[in-house]
């Protein structure tokens, strides 16, 4: 997130730190697919309020991880795309587990829509 501590003692505190939270990490995850509109972002998090998906998508801006585009249309058309392509290995390996974990547990796992 946006605010970070001056010292940490394991590196997965200031990761945790950058994309901790719920939504913060399902965000990338689907953003690690490619650009997506904030509509397609609300329709593949349907649990997600307006607020707070504007609000993480804001701190993940801000933090250097998305980049916010705008396109001259009228009405202008926004995107939103992941720019640190360190962290794809990272978010999919966390996808891989979780439909491992899914499966395990005989957890249902609903894709939302794209469109």
């Amino acid at each position: 997130m946006s605010v970070r501590r001056t010292r940490y003692y394991c590196p997965v505190e200031l990761a945790m730190d950058t994309i901790g939270g719920k939504w913060a990490v399902v965000v990338l995850a689907h953003l690690k697919e490619g650009p997506l509109r904030y509509g397609e972002l609300r329709r593949l998090m349907p649990d997600i309020t307006e607020k707070m998906l504007t609000q993480r998508l804001r701190e993940l801006e801000s933090d250097g991880l998305i980049e916010r585009e705008v396109h001259s249309q009228v009405p202008p058309v926004v995107t939103y795309r992941m720019i640190d392509d360190e962290l794809r290995p990272v978010l999919q390996a966390l996808y891989a587990w979780g439909e491992r974990r899914a499966a395990r547990d005989g957890v249902k796992i609903e894709p939302a829509t794209r469109r």
